[in-house]
């Protein structure tokens, strides 16, 4: 099967600075022909405070032309207890209300595909015990299919042994958690976003891809980070194997947040930006 993933789309009926960038991107999945759409997260620029934004955001993946899975990004439900927007209880019921689940699985031609809410990892709290037993259940229950795992945050930023990265990857008492039943589940495939940074790899036996952010790029607000600055979606594909290639789509602007941050995020600008 083919499955294009797309992610950080930061789209909202306010801020438009990126919302152009749908037009060429679903006219190129169009044209792609695929079985399914993950989206893995930031499909708002604030979703985390704005109810709009995510209504928004919705109608236009209703445009899509095959079904769509989707996980909440840090936008879209807030992130770990001490930044800015946590993601509480109120910032889940809302994203549960509007779209849907937080997570998914769904079995199809020999795979199991699972997407987790990866914000969730980190609070210690009893939504996150409930994912990882979500989780390992539905690993366990695979019934011999290979697994694609999909989260908005990738397990690591530099090294998979690597120790606390703050906004980027996965804390690493959880990381190891899910590192531990990749290992156990044949998982083959994790596909990531959030970083605004396009890169594979591999972690053992699992190919790693982070899907390039479909609205902006990161000059020098943040440090550099593996990959290239790109903006477009990944391909995947499923067979006995998988197979997976980032795309730079043809139209889309790369824009770059540096540029704009103290109109999008002000909260993120630094003092003399956002002054």
């Amino acid at each position: 099967m083919k499955i294009i993933q797309i992610t950080d789309t930061h789209f909202s009926p306010e801020k438009r600075h990126f919302n152009g960038n749908w037009a060429p991107l679903l006219n190129w999945i169009e044209g792609q022909n695929p079985d399914l759409i993950v989206h893995t997260g930031d499909l708002t620029v604030d979703g985390a405070d704005h109810e709009a934004d995510i209504t928004f955001s919705m109608d236009l993946m209703g445009q899509l032309p095959a079904p769509m899975l989707i996980v909440p990004g840090n936008h879209d439900v807030g992130h770990y207890p001490d930044m800015h927007q946590p993601a509480n209880a109120a910032r889940l019921q809302r994203w549960r209300g509007l779209v849907g689940s937080d997570r998914f699985v769904e079995d199809t031609k020999g795979w199991r595909l699972v997407g987790i809410n990866a914000l969730l990892l980190g609070h210690d709290n009893d939504e996150e015990a409930m994912q990882f037993e979500w989780l390992e259940k539905v690993l366990q229950e695979r019934g011999g299919r290979r697994v694609a795992l999909f989260s908005h945050k990738p397990l690591f930023v530099d090294a998979p042994d690597e120790g606390e990265t703050g906004y980027w990857g996965f804390r690493p008492e959880p990381r190891q958690r899910v590192f531990d039943l990749i290992a156990a589940h044949d998982v083959a495939l994790v596909g990531s976003g959030h970083t605004h940074w396009a890169w594979q790899g591999r972690y053992k036996n699992t190919a790693l891809t982070w899907a390039p952010s479909a609205a902006f790029v990161i000059d020098k607000l943040e440090r550099e980070m593996p990959g290239e600055r790109r903006v477009g979606a990944a391909v995947h594909e499923l067979n006995g194997d998988v197979r997976s290639a980032i795309v730079t789509v043809p139209g889309m602007t790369a824009h770059v947040i540096d540029d704009v941050v103290h109109e999008v995020y002000p909260w993120d600008a630094p003092p003399e930006v956002a002054a």
